[in-house]
């Protein structure tokens, strides 16, 4: 549990630091990352970063997606074949990262439209006004992604050797 609890301090850290270059983060390379080592497991560094995101940012309405969002990306890398070819490893790792990071907003414009009564149309302009965000989220999180298979590496020969 404490290997957990600064993995997701970690996660934590690592959105502060960047906080100087917006929707720019590791938040999608460690929720693969460590999807792929711990599986099910993974779900513990990543709810104590959104814990941690709620007491240190504040418990309010722009949290409350959070709860499902990384969940999202956390169940598409569940989905993926364990045993992808080494070559195809690093694409498909930032692919999903990157689609992450675009589809962001549209994931987050669910929780928006009915905790502030939305209707449909009002979603998908909220959805469309945020599309240079959700750009810059998934570029940056495609060029990110390429940490993946390197942490990937680190944290299955410390679980095999610790």
């Amino acid at each position: 549990m404490a290997v957990f609890a600064m993995l997701g301090a970690l996660m934590y850290a690592s959105k502060m630091i960047m906080e100087v270059a917006p929707n720019v983060h590791l938040l999608g390379v460690f929720t693969i990352a460590f999807t792929v080592v711990y599986r099910k497991k993974a779900l513990y560094p990543i709810y104590t970063y959104v814990l941690l995101n709620g007491i240190f940012c504040g418990f309010a309405t722009w949290w409350i997606p959070y709860l499902y969002l990384w969940a999202v990306l956390w169940g598409a890398t569940m989905l993926l074949p364990k045993r992808i070819p080494e070559k195809l490893r690093p694409l498909v790792y930032m692919l999903l990262c990157a689609a992450h990071g675009f589809l962001f907003g549209t994931l987050y414009a669910p929780a928006q439209a009915l905790l502030y009564g939305l209707s449909f149309q009002k979603m998908i302009a909220w959805i469309i006004s945020g599309l240079p965000w959700d750009f810059v989220h998934g570029v940056s999180n495609f060029f990110c992604g390429i940490l993946i298979v390197p942490i990937i590496k680190i944290l299955t020969f410390l679980e095999k050797n610790l």
